[in-house]
């Protein structure tokens, strides 16, 4: 389970009341912009609201414009609108490792200058390409063995890469190599800079020669799961999101990565992360969802929502829920082996050679990595001399800065 799991059921309280009280800084476009932390309301008054936001469109014109508007919204409440120059990316790889049909390497890239987003390559050793990509952001889950170490991630980006993907899975702020370097999670710019992180990954991967940039999936769990379905949400590129144990009606993520910033709510939008999945529609959607946290209700509430969304765009076939009752909050093997299939059925990847004679995929071959193995830098290989000194500010780059 998620460490933060119970951590974030007792601190949301805390953290509806710390907003009421202070609450962001004002802007131009909203003197008075609100946020939705953690529980911010209750389980009936998140389904109710999804049917107050269902009551809003019956067509699919209306329903895109609808989305068209949160989408926007989401950017400006982030700090993304307009979006920060992005120049050609030059990759920092190295450290390749073979194993049994994958291969692995060390990646850093520069995301806004001076800050170094860090992650490792998945690459499956057979065939020539172009292949899928897939993103893979990890959750909370904390200490050495947490972040993108944890074994849930390591497994689930070795399997898809021996089925035949390349799939990165990188840091979040404050997590891996920057946890290291110093950087903390508790960032003023976290929310912004860990979208643009994943914008600028996505940036990476669609450029590989060895990519085919049309089948791009992405799949995390908890707070990789809101990485993954906000990215899907603003980003048209993904074509394919699995996010897990996450999207919920009355449950708005209890970390400023998720909800420090008014993407929820402004003068111009209101919405819930239940809807701002929805917004991957027309493409393929699975959620995964549980009965120990608050996804509990997925296949009751926020799924009807989804598929209602679907059908309306005549795509109701592409979503789907695979709700496991009596499982908890990770990304565990049954949530994995859910995942593995729909991700193969919607990249093009050819399952054969790869289930067991239970018809289940193989992960029995897959090598754990130390930590130690995993690092992108160290004392042979330090970080670049421009990098940031740990928790600095974080300058956006415009468009008119980059081009001067």
């Amino acid at each position: 389970m998620e460490t933060r799991h119970w951590m974030l059921q007792i601190c949301s309280v805390l953290l509806i009341l710390a907003v009421t009280c202070a609450g962001p800084a004002a802007s131009d476009d909203d003197p008075a912009p609100r946020l939705r932390q953690g529980s911010h309301q209750s389980e009936e008054a998140g389904r109710k609201q999804l049917e107050e936001y269902a009551s809003t469109f019956d067509s699919a014109p209306q329903w895109q414009k609808r989305a068209a508007n949160i989408r926007q919204q989401i950017l400006r409440g982030a700090g993304l609108d307009p979006m920060p120059a992005r120049p050609p990316i030059v990759p920092i790889i190295h450290d390749r490792r073979i194993y049994d049909g994958y291969s692995v390497e060390s990646i850093a890239i520069e995301t806004v200058p001076g800050f170094y987003l860090t992650g490792s390559i998945y690459r499956p050793t057979e065939g020539d390409g172009p292949f899928p990509g897939v993103l893979s952001p990890h959750g909370h889950s904390r200490g050495e063995a947490g972040g993108r170490k944890r074994d849930q991630n390591q497994i689930r980006s070795a399997v898809l890469a021996r089925m035949g993907a390349v799939v990165i899975g990188y840091d979040m702020v404050g997590f891996g190599d920057s946890l290291l370097a110093g950087w903390k999670h508790e960032h003023p710019k976290l929310l912004p800079l860990q979208t643009f992180n994943s914008i600028r990954m996505l940036d990476y991967l669609v450029s590989r020669e060895d990519v085919d940039a049309e089948r791009i999936g992405i799949t995390g769990s908890s707070g990789g799961g809101t990485q993954s379905f906000l990215l899907t949400a603003i980003d048209d590129r993904i074509t394919v999101s699995v996010p897990v144990v996450m999207v919920s009606a009355h449950f708005f993520g209890g970390c400023d990565c998720e909800s420090g910033h008014p993407i929820h709510v402004s003068a111009h939008h209101d919405t819930n992360n239940a809807e701002i999945a929805a917004l991957a529609a027309p493409r393929p959607m699975m959620l995964i969802s549980c009965g120990d946290d608050w996804t509990q209700n997925t296949d009751q509430v926020e799924f009807p929502y989804a598929q209602r969304v679907y059908r309306l765009l005549g795509v109701e076939e592409k979503v789907e829920n695979l709700h496991l009752a009596g499982e908890k909050h990770d990304y565990g093997s049954s949530k994995r082996q859910g995942a593995y299939t729909f991700l193969a059925k919607h990249l093009g990847i050819d399952t054969d050679g790869h289930l067991g004679t239970d018809g289940s995929f193989d992960e029995s071959f897959v090598t754990q990595e130390t930590w130690q193995r995993m690092r992108v830098f160290d004392e042979k290989r330090p970080w670049p001399s421009d990098a940031l000194a740990p928790n600095s500010d974080v300058v956006f780059p415009t468009k008119q800065s980059d081009s001067n």
